[in-house]
């Protein structure tokens, strides 16, 4: 059935203007609650990274609102808290992200100190030694968290050698205690740009007032030109890459078995999207809840996951079992990925599914949160300001056939990367 243009983000209601210093800026209106929702990136990530500096890009973000050339990371805050509104940023793989809420009456506030921040932080040494020591307690949690070691080990196994996707986007505790503050001054003015940027902002303000606003604080900047060129493309695994972490004392064991999945922008993604579905998300889980979990009992949790970023994310299956079922559950998720392969869905699966993708899209699109996040996506992925009208045909589209065609391109029960992390000899 096809929606009403006026209920969701559209051409219609979306504008959308390009700026000659390279950044993208989308605005709606939406007057029906009184907050302004901002949501951004610039293209700076941890593929930037460089080898034995793994997590400088990380570092850089969460160094950004420690304090500015006008601010203090006190002032930057108190200035926030002061309003009740809220600014984050932090690194991914690929950009840095950025976001923001505020009355609209305090949007040229947030909009300024996001423009301090990406634009002249000052990398304090003191603000530096102390973010420092907050990377490093994050890390040495990991080490001992089952569910975290997992999904780190599988990236690391499905990954060639030196792809970005691979390595940690929070780094290493070697890596973390080599990068000076000199590195994160220079990988700030070396990698930040507003060529590339992409920002969407959604509430209570006249569009026009929305625009100015940002072209006032953005419109000048220059920064970084960067050509990263494409990212690097990962092959299909040909064999089977398992590594097991020894984490004792732990009362679970966290697996998490998969393989290379398509880009966001794949032809076949949303067919991958909704085999995943199928597979293990649907309901109490799909197929992998329903079998490892429910009816054998064997997991605590057992779902599946497709990413489909701007690269080659990862398609995996994740479960939470007791140590001593781990060889138990795993022959139990292989066969659902064979079922995946060898035998089309069933009508009643498919029907099902498409209902669900297609009834739970406008779910999201109740908060200027959600829709802000959905025009960034459009945009980043280059899938049209009507992409969500086209929505329902395209979902609609989708054969049991294309299904099993997308899960035999990516899926295979025997050749995948297998990281189990928890106590061993169990």
């Amino acid at each position: 059935m096809p929606l009403d243009p006026e209920s969701v983000p559209n051409s219609r209601n979306i504008v959308r203007r390009q700026y000659a210093n390279g950044m993208t800026v989308l605005v709606k209106e939406n007057f029906s609650s009184p907050s302004v929702v901002i949501d951004g990136l610039v293209r700076a990530g941890a593929a930037d990274d460089a080898p034995g500096k793994a997590g400088l890009s990380a570092f850089t973000a969460d160094m950004l609102m420690r304090g500015t050339a006008k601010r203090s990371f006190a002032q930057i805050y108190e200035a926030i808290e002061a309003v009740g509104a809220t600014v984050d940023i932090s690194s991914g793989i690929n950009v840095t992200s950025f976001s923001a809420k505020s009355l609209a009456e305090d949007f040229a506030l947030v909009v300024d100190i996001l423009a301090e921040a990406l634009q002249c932080p000052t990398f304090p040494e003191g603000e530096v030694e102390k973010e420092r020591g907050e990377i490093l307690t994050s890390l040495q949690e990991r080490a001992n968290d089952t569910r975290r070691m997992a999904g780190l080990t599988f990236r690391e196994l499905l990954y060639p050698s030196g792809h970005p996707y691979g390595r940690s986007v929070e780094g290493y505790p070697d890596t973390i205690r080599s990068i000076t503050r000199g590195e994160l001054t220079q990988y700030h003015r070396s990698a930040y740009g507003a060529q590339g940027l992409i920002v969407s902002i959604v509430g209570a303000i006249k569009t026009e007032e929305a625009f100015r606003m940002w072209e006032d604080a953005f419109g000048p900047w220059i920064g970084a030109r960067v050509d990263r060129g494409p990212i690097p493309a990962a092959p299909r695994l040909t064999e089977r890459r398992e590594k097991r972490v020894d984490i004792p004392g732990k009362m679970q064991s966290d697996i998490v078995l998969g393989f290379v999945g398509p880009s966001r922008a794949a032809p076949d993604y949303l067919d991958a999207r909704l085999g995943n579905s199928i597979l293990g998300m649907f309901g109490l889980g799909g197929r992998l809840g329903e079998k490892v979990r429910e009816k054998s009992g064997l997991a605590y949790y057992c779902y599946s996951q497709i990413e489909g970023g701007l690269g080659p994310g990862a398609w995996r299956a994740i479960a939470g079992v007791d140590p001593r079922n781990v060889d138990k559950a795993l022959p139990l998720i292989q066969a659902e990925i064979k079922r995946m392969l060898d035998t089309k869905v069933t009508a009643r699966e498919l029907k099902e599914n498409k209902s669900y993708a297609i009834g739970s899209m406008p779910i999201g699109l109740e908060t200027n949160d959600g829709v802000a996040g959905v025009i960034l996506d459009m945009e980043l992925y280059g899938l049209g300001l009507n992409y969500l009208i086209e929505y329902p045909d395209k979902i609609n589209a989708i054969t049991a056939a294309s299904i099993q065609a997308a899960a035999q391109k990516y899926l295979d029960a025997d050749n995948f990367a297998l990281a189990v992390a928890g106590p061993l000899g169990v």
